[in-house]
């Protein structure tokens, strides 16, 4: 069903702007930090009717629409919320999105929807994120929020990862009634989502309520089964499938040329979250040794990463956590909410600092980390000053715990293992942005797998196009 605002609707648009708004509140940080529930205190339905009931419902197309990069119809949504419509307004945000459980969530609602509200011209802009949140949850809790199935097409598509790409393509699939197979390395699907995103941001539970959904929609998940030397892509076309999407992410810790990064206590990103989140018996076969937390830990990097890593290391008991980063906060490219909230935490940061060594006590663990201090130089491609170390100018910093969190770079597997498949940039995969097309006919891609890492949505977005072009290539071949 389709909902959409009518110009009739009486709308004081100036009682709106100057409405009182219900402000969520956080849990205290002291609290925060004894467990790994969302930061976010609960809200009622009251309090959520009360929120939606300040949007102002911008003339068609709102900014807060055009921000988001699948277009949920956020005023639709606001205006059913305010009517205390829960089910309906998830279902609007369902006509778009495949995941708005997760995006409510994870998305950087500050600088898509939320951050485009013409509200915080004069004050605080409508909380979009946490409704998405709301209302989607409490509908699935109510039994709603199953993926449309189509009439069966007879045709099979196989899809490689089962994160927010990957899984974004099966919802679309099977709405046009295609049979679709899911691989994935992993013994649990769910990939980064499952993998990647503290439970204080994303909890697993959120995650395996999303996957049941494909589940009783008649997506097939083949677990532990990564695609690759042993069972490749070719294997795949041949065994039936007829398409494959192609949706692993980037999985790849980014290295660093720095002595000392083979002591026992460092750890890299993707290893210290997972081992955090993640139940034992879901652990990939090649899981870095279990984390063994120091009271004094060391993190390296400014992303959201480093963000998630800090906040972690808070949580498993750390005395003293501190972030170091080599410019200065402004250039640094992770989320500014979720770096108030680690220093809110507890998590302290050292900016212009280089580490160029880590140094082992006497029990052989990581103990010193050395580090050279930076100025900022000229401006690099991305346009942030380069950061310049400044010759003896070396200190320490006591570490008895270091988290590599610089960065992920793509797996070249798929790429040395799939004849006529183009890849670039040590193995992403060459895709049209529109289409999700690669140099191998039949064979599509998309995700951080093309783009390097990005947003879950902007993910997601890459999964609806390429469902779009396979159920298209399937229509003629």
């Amino acid at each position: 069903m389709d909902w959409k605002l009518g110009a009739e609707l009486p709308i004081d648009r100036k009682a709106r702007a100057n409405a009182f708004r219900y402000t969520p509140a956080e849990r205290p940080p002291e609290l925060r930090v004894c467990d790994f529930e969302p930061a976010l205190q609960a809200l009622t339905p009251e309090q959520v009717r009360s929120i939606a009931s300040v949007c102002l419902h911008c003339p068609d197309p709102a900014p807060c629409q055009q921000a988001c990069p699948v277009h949920n119809d956020i005023p639709t949504a606001m205006w059913l919320i305010e009517q205390g419509d829960f089910i309906g307004a998830s279902d609007v945000y369902r006509q778009t999105s495949s995941l708005p459980e997760v995006c409510g969530l994870v998305c950087p609602h500050d600088s898509l929807c939320q951050g485009a509200c013409v509200r915080i011209k004069a004050g605080d802009p409508v909380l979009t994120g946490a409704l998405e949140a709301f209302v989607t949850d409490y509908a699935r809790q109510a039994g709603h929020g199953a993926l449309p199935v189509g009439l069966d097409s007879g045709r099979h598509v196989a899809i490689v990862g089962s994160g927010p790409s990957g899984l974004a393509c099966a919802a679309r699939l099977r709405a046009a009634g295609h049979a679709v197979t899911i691989f994935e390395r992993n013994p649990a699907p769910g990939g980064l989502l499952l993998y990647g995103i503290p439970d204080f941001k994303l909890p697993a539970g959120v995650v395996e309520q999303s996957i049941d959904a494909f589940i009783e929609a008649g997506v097939e998940f083949k677990l532990a089964d990564p695609v690759g030397p042993d069972h490749t892509v070719d294997d795949l076309l041949s065994e039936g499938f007829d398409a494959a999407y192609l949706a692993v992410g980037t999985w790849v810790d980014a290295a660093v040329d720095i002595p000392g990064t083979d002591l026992p206590g460092v750890f890299q990103a993707s290893g210290f979250l997972m081992q955090s989140k993640v139940d034992p018996d879901l652990l990939p076969p090649d899981a870095q040794p279990p984390v063994e937390i120091g009271q004094r830990v060391v993190v390296i990097g400014g992303g959201d990463t480093a963000s998630d890593c800090l906040r972690t290391a808070l949580r498993l008991g750390a005395a003293e956590v501190t972030c170091l980063y080599r410019r200065t906060e402004p250039e640094m490219p992770g989320n500014a909410h979720d770096r108030l909230h680690a220093e809110e935490e507890g998590a302290q940061f050292r900016f212009l600092t280089q580490p160029i060594r880590f140094l082992a006590g006497k029990d052989g663990r990581v103990a010193v980390v050395e580090c050279l201090s930076c100025r900022l130089g000229a401006r690099d491609s991305s346009g942030r000053r380069r950061p310049v170390p400044i010759e003896g100018s070396n200190f320490l910093v006591p570490a008895n715990t270091v988290v590599l969190a610089l960065g992920y770079w793509p797996d070249p597997t798929l790429g040395e293992t799939t004849p006529d498949l183009e890849t670039r940039n040590w193995g992403l995969i060459v895709a049209d942005p529109e289409t999700g097309a690669t140099t191998r006919p039949g064979v599509f891609a998309g995700g951080d797998a093309v783009t390097g890492p990005d947003l879950v949505v902007t993910a997601m977005r890459a999964g609806h196009r390429a469902a779009e072009s396979i159920s298209a290539f399937l229509t003629d071949n």
